[in-house]
């Protein structure tokens, strides 16, 4: 059985003047050729809304005990990971934690689970199941990507297509701002007719909400996303976390609200643990934050109890976590 976690990550690119109709007409470009490594990486896993929460609570109660992981050199978001990326990149943590402890609770919509978001656009009961079939099914990583693509492009087959529209609104309303930054951010997905790991950065010629819409799009609750004539999946199905992305930066934060853990055999390497492995040999130095037991107890129950309790774990995190950071 294959052990490679994944295909050949690809970024997509354009002219700095021109964007192309179709991604088609985009060239593919090595990652090493685009990523330069730095010094301080910080890397957003998913786990739908519940682990945005999380992820704000946590960055805000570091950020509030004076640590700004926010000022990172490479920020790389994956599922809703991507949606806490693009959020700490234009509003202070603060301010987003402000924002989520003031909203009405949301009742829960769905069980949340590693790979994706959670939203009520379509058939998400079954999601778990469908998505477990098929990485039973899979002989490696590589055939479970294609496999995954091909049933979520079968099942959004009969829908209306309105889908789309919807859920690109449903993004754009979570981001306070629809900008790139200028910093390095990188939002994972997957090309859902190949089965190819894809890259959006600044330079890609793709709109920052698009990008995300794409990382965020499970398959099946959300049906594939569509950037040109390409249909786009969750990047979770890649790796969950994506940290080896992070390749050749000196510091390495980690926040995986569901605690690096994966549905994968343990052999296709697409545990955190293996990711942490490859950072470390090739010369990083990594630190991770995973919820504690009593976050875990609240997620999907209550989202500004979650904040809350992330906030707590991120202030209490901040004074050993800084000599690693600084």
């Amino acid at each position: 059985m294959n052990t490679t976690p994944s295909s050949p990550l690809h970024f997509t690119s354009t002219t700095a003047s021109d964007r192309p109709r179709s991604d088609k007409d985009q060239p593919q470009i090595d990652a090493t050729r685009r990523v330069r490594a730095g010094e301080r990486a910080l890397v957003l896993h998913g786990g739908g809304s519940a682990g945005n929460a999380w992820e704000i609570g946590v960055i805000a109660g570091l950020f509030d005990a004076g640590l700004d992981v926010t000022e990172a050199d490479l920020i790389i978001g994956t599922s809703a990971g991507s949606t806490a990326a693009a959020q700490i990149t234009s509003v202070a943590p603060t301010e987003l934690l402000a924002a989520i402890l003031s909203a009405a609770p949301q009742p829960r919509t769905g069980p949340v689970e590693p790979d994706g978001g959670r939203v009520p656009i379509g058939p998400v009961a079954d999601h778990m199941k469908r998505t477990s079939r098929i990485i039973a099914a899979a002989e490696d990583a590589a055939d479970m990507h294609r496999r995954m693509g091909a049933a979520a492009l079968e099942m959004d087959a009969a829908s209306d297509g309105s889908g789309q529209t919807r859920w690109r609104a449903t993004v754009a309303a979570r981001l306070p701002s629809q900008h790139w930054p200028e910093r390095t951010m990188l939002i994972v997905a997957v090309d859902a007719h190949t089965g190819e790991p894809v890259v959006f950065d600044r330079h890609s010629g793709v709109d920052l909400v698009d990008a995300v819409a794409a990382s965020t799009a499970n398959g099946f609750g959300v049906p594939p996303y569509s950037i040109g004539d390409n249909r786009y999946i969750d990047g979770g199905y890649r790796r969950n976390e994506n940290a080896d992305l992070a390749t050749g930066y000196g510091r390495v934060l980690v926040l995986s609200p569901f605690r690096g853990r994966s549905r994968h055999p343990q052999e296709w390497g697409m545990q955190l643990a293996a990711q942490v492995d490859e950072l470390r040999v090739r010369g990083s130095s990594v630190e991770t934050i995973f919820p504690d037991g009593h976050s875990l107890n609240a997620f999907g129950v209550n989202m500004m109890d979650l904040s809350t309790r992330g906030y707590n774990q991120g202030r209490a995190l901040a004074e050993q976590l800084t000599e690693f950071w600084r």
